[in-house]
Formats: structure tokens, C-alpha cells, sequence
């Protein structure tokens, strides 16, 4: 019987103490502040998780160069306020942000990830981080188009793509 009243206080005093934790202003929650206990790990499973059970296995879109310079040009537009561009410092957005968004180009970021999974994160956007979902600001071709650019490495773009990722 202790056994069971410990148990269940055990269960109820958890919650309990996050609340006041919370409820006394104790929680970070400013972008300059370290992280919670464990939320990079559970923030990263969780969304590892969701993006290997919805993100699409190939692309409609094929990597050609049209469509890696259209991408370009809507990686400057849209993505590099906060990513930053190739060979750039990184942007006073991006250098404010919680976590920090990776500086794309500079051998951090997504050339390493599936095709799909950059077009799920441009599509979905990406909670308790500065990465807004684009699905009701670019057309779905538009947001292959920058997943396909960022799935390439900037030494295989054409020229012109490297040009536009790298031009202030």
C-alpha cells in the first residue's frame, strides 16, 4: 500500500513541481538563455521521428540546373535573412535566434539530408525554432526548388546559383 501512495505522489509531484517552476518564472525562455534539461534531445527526437513518418522519399522536381538557379533565387529572397549566404558573416537574425539556424553553404546544414526532409521543414516550418513553415508563402514547385538547391553541394550548383548564394 506505501508502495502505491509513493508511487502515485511520485507521478502527481513531477508535474506539480514543473508548474511552479514555470508558475515562478524560473523557466528560460529569453534566446539567450541555455536550454531546458533534455530539450535538444527530446525537441530532436520528436522531430526526427515526425519527419521520417511524413516527409516525401523523392522530389517531383528534378535537380536540373533551371531549377537549381530558381531556387537560388528564392533561398536569397526568403532563406538567407536568418541562414546567412556562402562566404557571408552570419546575419544579426540568424546570430538572435534560439536555437541558431544553421549558416547554409558553409558545410553545416542540409546538403547532407534527404531531398524530402529539407521540403518538410520548408513546408512545415519547425516548432521552438525561428523556422517558419513557407507552405502559404511559397507554391509547392517553389519549395522543391529550394530543397533541391540545398540537398546539392554549392561546388556542384552552376555558376550562376553559386553567384546568386554568395552575392549580398
Amino acid at each position: 500500500m506505501r508502495l502505491l501512495i509513493g508511487l502515485i505522489l511520485g507521478v502527481l509531484l513531477i508535474p506539480f513541481c514543473a508548474l511552479v517552476y514555470i508558475q515562478l518564472g524560473l523557466a528560460p525562455v529569453a534566446t539567450s538563455a541555455p536550454p531546458l534539461p533534455f530539450e535538444q534531445l527530446i525537441t530532436g527526437i520528436a522531430m526526427h521521428k515526425r519527419i521520417d513518418k511524413e516527409a516525401p522519399a523523392s522530389s517531383p522536381v528534378p535537380a536540373t540546373p533551371e531549377t537549381l538557379i530558381a531556387g537560388a533565387h528564392i533561398y536569397h529572397q526568403q532563406c538567407a535573412f536568418c541562414h546567412g549566404l556562402k562566404g557571408q558573416p552570419k546575419t544579426a537574425a540568424g546570430k538572435g535566434e534560439f536555437p541558431q539556424p544553421p549558416q547554409l553553404f558553409e558545410h553545416i546544414g542540409v546538403t547532407d539530408d534527404p531531398v524530402g526532409e529539407t521540403y518538410w521543414k520548408t513546408a512545415n516550418g519547425i516548432r521552438l525554432t525561428g523556422m517558419p513553415s513557407y507552405r502559404s508563402t511559397l507554391s509547392e514547385e517553389q519549395m522543391w526548388q529550394v530543397s533541391q538547391l540545398l540537398a546539392t553541394t554549392v561546388d556542384k550548383l552552376p555558376a550562376e546559383a553559386q553567384r546568386i548564394v554568395s552575392t549580398p
